[in-house]
């Protein structure tokens, strides 16, 4: 880009009133410095410059005027202070300051700053044997649990004192910051490297620290939480946390008014690579085959090998197995969870893809009950190769097992996540996350034969990958789908690892619901989304929360739902603020074949 500018009267050393001095910005430059002083072959001064954002830059030397003619104001701000124009640094700067608030934006709901870290170690040799090997259950031993005064003294204050272990995957760890963050109906659970503490949220009072395990001896890997079981009393047990790392799971009950009391330790013997509940019973799952139950009644800890566990899902009390060798297995955990002979779990073979192809996503959605038969069992699930099918099975017809319904061959990546809802049918593949949705037809509940699942949008949900591992525990950084299967659920998008924005869209269309930036600005490092019980009150209904871990180890909550309410407006109706401030102006899906974010959203 050449280009010319005036020099200025009065000033020593820039020429004489009048003089144009001609300037070269863009190509390649071999001297070193902050600005060169080279000359092209026309005699111009030669600047080693991106020349597209030089051009508003020069225009505002002209005219005082600050036009940014599309260039981001993060790039802009940055040339701006390579050439040392002081007036208009503070004018982006200002610019900057009016769009962010430490109060954050009307989506902003709450935070919670980095609670103490905890000086009381975990003592190993408090834990007993037979919890372990299946045999009588150990007494509950209480422990140290209760929430630490916070007093001034800072989270990562306590922890400089001492270097947090090393990670398995090798790379830095950062002590103090969130490595994963779940939820269940009004409690939140929040892994650091080291311990974990939950929130529990009162009606007047808001969320209140209750529960914060001792100081463990490596680092958290996986987290999961119950907080309420239906159907059911068990005491102290209704509410529990477990974390795992390696082959190791520690399982805590939760008291609702503070504090905890540990169950015990078990033992996978291989990798934990999913730890959740189903119910009441925690299941530890490994991709090796082995798969881990507790039984919250029987306190009997049971594990039991499978073929290799490539996917999983739970609908009710079943839990659902995809297999490497493209079989579906399923898990009564609740119904007579153990053969009292030979002390198996009682696992099904329910179904196998009819290629043989490895099931690698799996989403089970039950009807409602149509008839004294039972449910209509509809599962979508995606292969090793692409494909996607779908299966259902008769209330009458359980004997025979599921029957194929439809297939899709639109991915050519192995699929990596599934979710079949009431109104959609969304899958993801491998190839930079891209997605593929359809619209569900259903009669009475049940999926429809005509016209049957209709295609509806395509897009991807892009993410770079982080280089130094400072981006977050991989398992505190899923895109979901998050949200009830009977509602609009959503994909929550992170492109830059050590940034603090994210963007949530919509999982049908990929259309953006709205984009939050960290209030204090530290890097995001984790994120869920939270649907939460309404309160008492009259009129009071749930509430959909996104919740946000900081590299400072805060935590941060948005509310989705008033994002969620402003999409549905019609044309000229008024809509929440935080619609009009966070949403952009809808594009027909038809004129573009993929829903994408401008470049400047994606680091670019």
């Amino acid at each position: 880009m050449a280009d010319a500018a005036p020099a200025t009267e009065g000033i020593p050393g820039r020429g004489p009133p009048g003089e144009v001095i001609h300037l070269n910005v863009g190509g390649k430059s071999l001297l070193s410095g902050r600005i060169s002083t080279l000359k092209d072959e026309t005699g111009a001064i030669f600047i080693d410059r991106d020349p597209t954002v030089f051009a508003p830059i020069l225009n505002f030397l002209r005219t005082k005027e600050l036009d940014p003619r599309g260039v981001h104001g993060s790039s802009l701000l940055h040339e701006a202070q390579f050439y040392g124009l002081t007036p208009l640094v503070r004018r982006l700067q200002l610019r900057e300051e009016l769009d962010r608030s430490s109060c954050g934006n009307v989506l902003f709901n709450g935070y919670l700053p980095p609670p103490v870290f905890p000086v009381k170690r975990r003592n190993r040799h408090s834990l007993v044997g037979p919890q372990q090997s299946g045999g009588r259950p150990a007494p509950v031993r209480r422990s140290n649990t209760m929430p630490p005064n916070l007093g001034n003294a800072g989270l990562l204050g306590r922890m400089l004192d001492e270097r947090a272990p090393p990670s398995p995957s090798g790379l830095p760890e950062e002590p103090g910051m969130v490595r994963l963050v779940c939820g269940h109906h009004n409690w939140i659970a929040v892994a650091y490297t080291q311990f974990l503490v939950c929130y529990r949220l009162k009606e007047a009072s808001g969320w209140q620290l209750v529960f914060s395990s001792p100081r463990l001896d490596w680092p958290i890997e996986r987290l999961a939480l119950t907080a309420r079981v239906l159907g059911g009393a068990l005491g102290e047990h209704d509410k529990m946390v477990a974390a795992a790392t390696g082959s190791e799971i520690l399982l805590w009950a939760l008291q609702a008014e503070g504090g905890g009391s540990e169950i015990g330790v078990f033992h996978l013997g291989v990798p934990v690579e999913a730890l959740f509940f189903v119910g009441n019973q925690l299941i530890a799952t490994s991709h090796t085959g082995r798969i881990g139950v507790w039984n919250a009644v029987t306190k009997h800890w049971q594990v039991q090998e499978v073929q290799p566990i490539t996917s999983y899902d739970a609908a009710g009390s079943f839990l659902l197995l995809g297999c490497d060798n493209g079989s579906i297995y399923y898990v009564d955990v609740q119904k007579f969870p153990l053969r009292m002979k030979d002390n198996d779990l009682l696992v099904s073979e329910l179904y196998r893809d009819p290629a043989e192809d490895g099931v690698t996503a799996l989403s089970v959605y039950l009807t409602p009950k149509t008839s004294d038969s039972g449910n209509w069992i509809e599962i979508a699930y995606g292969t090793s190769s692409g494909g996607v099918r779908v299966i259902v099975q008769h209330p009458e017809t359980v004997g025979s097992g599921p029957q194929l319904f439809q297939t899709f061959t639109v991915h050519r990546s192995p699929v990596t996540k599934i979710m079949l809802s009431e109104k959609h049918l969304i899958s993801v593949c491998a190839d930079n996350n891209h997605v593929r949705t359809w619209s569900v037809t259903r009669f009475r509940g049940m999926i429809s034969t005509q016209p049957g699942s209709t295609p509806l949008a395509s897009f991807k949900i892009l993410a770079l990958e982080s280089a130094d591992g400072h981006g977050g525990c991989s398992a505190g950084n899923d895109i979901g789908p998050y949200g009830e299967r009977d509602d609009q659920q959503v994909f929550v998008q992170k492109v830059v690892p050590s940034a603090g924005q994210l963007f949530v869209r919509l999982s049908s269309t990929g259309q953006r619901v709205c984009s939050v930036r960290s209030v204090d600005g530290s890097p995001t490092t984790a994120f869920t989304v939270l649907e939460c019980e309404g309160s008492r009150r009259l009129g009071s209904r749930p509430r959909r929360y996104l919740l946000t871990g900081q590299a400072n180890g805060s935590l941060a909550m948005w509310d989705l739902t008033t994002a969620m309410d402003g999409l549905g407006q019609a044309p000229g109706t008024p809509c929440p603020a935080s619609a009009r401030a966070q949403t952009p102006p809808t594009q027909p899906l038809s004129s573009t074949p993929f829903v994408s974010l401008p470049p400047q959203a994606l680091g670019l």
